[in-house]
């Protein structure tokens, strides 16, 4: 049964088309993924889906009676000082409601006796109505989301003081909760630790339900998707598999394409060599049916439609290793101590980083990891033991909210700010990054997360770091850009420490995964490479 029909969609803002006839089906239970990169209509789409925003032409197709679900990218705040229990029994509102108007005719039956054949009946309705909704089972749906989640510390704060992560998970709990015929997930496992991920990764799995997700973690969509809509330049390409079965048709494709264009490229030679020669006889001869050979291939040449030349091959980000040696021991902690809000992060804990490695820093959310970096940084001094960086080292640090000394500045002034050339040397630092042309003067405070890592990239590696420190790189950048930044640190010949809960991103990645728990810091005996 078709759950989700999309025909002909067409969305325009302003002088820009983000979609341009969009057409697909969702089948009953389907778990489906849109990919693609930043700006090209996912949330947008999304947004048309839910009924939330109308297109320009064509057509949504809901089926009849379907409930639909959505979490959205950013959660909204609330007006009141709701706690985090009562945003999470939201979707619960009628379903209470009829559980307090039983509570009310339960009293009234105690003292109302003359009245009892009609407060039975009305009280038999409301019960049918209760089990409609899945009163019943109410406490234990909630009971397994709020633990599935790990949400029980949190049920009585202000939900308006959580954090960002915080507030996503809450709003991704209150989604699921009441189990929607269809589920709309915008970028769901933003700020989920791999535990949470490998829960919510099963729970999807056993959801009987329909899912549309959109996400940039691949390795989530591997294990969920069993459909990928690939959105490209306004238009979407279906894959009836996961993303990697997509990676390997568009692969394909591609090379099916690049044997059509060879292909045309002799017949065009060919075409071309004919012409001469028609023109040479013609000439040699004084024949003009040799001349009208060659004017019939002209015209026929051009009334050919040229396939472009597919790129096979990606451009690589130039983040060739260029500083000074830093020494063998890059890094040591030694007995590190550090408490928070009383709460004990890490007692006596040891790490050792040497040269040239990559090391991946797992840990649950509230663990302390970016309370480490902080220390490494030196801008965290409340801790016991040591902390001692190599004085070689030249440290770069790229942190999980990038922000620039002036939103305001271009592209190509904030770059000159921060490592001073001449404008023609840095357009062409700059271009080599994927700022292009006009780019260079867009705001840096509305740059996307993906253009603001490789310009933070671009910084550092003009300034020959030989230690790169980063928190969670891969966050709110799209699969393109994940990729080349991948590709680019494979390359990286200094030493890279790193945070990260994207399992694809450390594959590649990690030489070494090291976990914080329980207060300390112990190798984690899996790379995700089994798999």
């Amino acid at each position: 049964m078709i759950e989700i029909g999309i025909n002909g969609i067409t969305k325009n803002f302003g002088f820009k088309q983000i979609l341009n006839g969009v057409d697909f089906e969702i089948m009953t239970g389907e778990r489906a993924a849109i990919v693609g990169r930043n700006g090209t209509g996912k949330t947008t789409l999304f947004r048309i889906i839910a009924g939330e925003e109308p297109p320009d032409k064509g057509s949504v197709s809901i089926r009849r009676g379907a409930a639909v679900g959505m979490l959205e990218q950013i959660p909204t705040l609330y007006d009141t000082v709701a706690t985090t229990r009562e945003v999470l029994m939201e979707p619960f509102a009628e379903t209470l409601a009829v559980e307090r108007a039983l509570r009310g005719l339960e009293a009234r039956m105690a003292v109302e006796a003359d009245s009892l054949d009609g407060i039975m009946a009305e009280y038999a309705v409301l019960q049918d109505r209760y089990t409609a909704l899945g009163g019943y089972a109410m406490e234990e749906e909630f009971g397994k989301i709020v633990n599935g989640f790990g949400l029980g510390a949190l049920l009585d704060r202000p939900f308006n003081v959580l954090s960002g992560g915080q507030k996503t998970i809450v709003k991704l709990a209150s989604t699921i909760l009441t189990h929607p015929d269809i589920l709309l997930l915008d970028e769901p496992t933003n700020h989920l630790d791999i535990a949470t991920l490998e829960w919510f990764e099963g729970f999807i799995r056993g959801y009987r339900g329909t899912v549309v997700i959109i996400s940039h973690d691949r390795y989530f969509l591997d294990k969920v998707a069993t459909k990928t809509i690939l959105l490209e330049n306004g238009a979407c390409t279906v894959f009836a598999g996961n993303y990697s079965f997509s990676l390997r048709e568009q692969e394909r494709l591609l090379l099916l394409e690049f044997e059509q264009y060879k292909n045309q490229q002799k017949k065009i030679a060919a075409m071309k060599a004919a012409i001469k020669r028609f023109r040479d006889w013609g000439a040699r001869g004084d024949n003009e049916k040799f001349f009208q050979k060659a004017n019939e291939l002209e015209k026929r040449l051009e009334k050919m439609e040229l396939i472009e030349r597919p790129q096979l091959e990606k451009t690589p980000l130039p983040i060739h290793f260029a500083g000074e040696r830093s020494g063998h021991e890059v890094l040591r902690l030694e007995g590190f101590s550090l408490s928070l809000g009383g709460t004990a992060l890490f007692r006596e804990a040891d790490l050792l980083l040497v040269e040239k490695e990559k090391l991946c820093l797992l840990g649950a959310n509230g663990t302390g990891k970016t309370s480490l970096v902080r220390a490494i940084l030196g801008e965290e001094d409340g801790y016991g033991g040591r902390v001692t960086v190599n004085p070689s080292v030249k440290l770069g640090y790229i942190p999980q909210e990038i922000r620039f000394p002036n939103d305001t500045a271009t592209v190509l002034d904030t770059f000159r700010g921060e490592y001073v050339c001449s404008e023609g040397e840095a357009r062409n630092i700059l271009a080599k990054y994927y700022f292009f042309s006009d780019s260079v003067f867009k705001r840096v405070g509305g740059l996307s997360g993906g253009e603001k890592v490789l310009l933070k990239l671009a910084v550092l590696l003009q300034n020959r770091v030989n230690l790169l420190v980063l928190d969670e790189p891969t966050n709110h950048i799209d699969i393109e850009t994940r990729e080349m930044l991948e590709d680019a640190l494979s390359e990286y010949k200094g030493t890279l420490l790193f945070v990260s809960h994207d399992r694809y991103f450390i594959r590649r990645i990690a030489t070494l995964v090291v976990e914080i728990r329980e207060g300390a810091i112990r190798q984690f005996a899996w790379t995700f490479a089994e798999e």
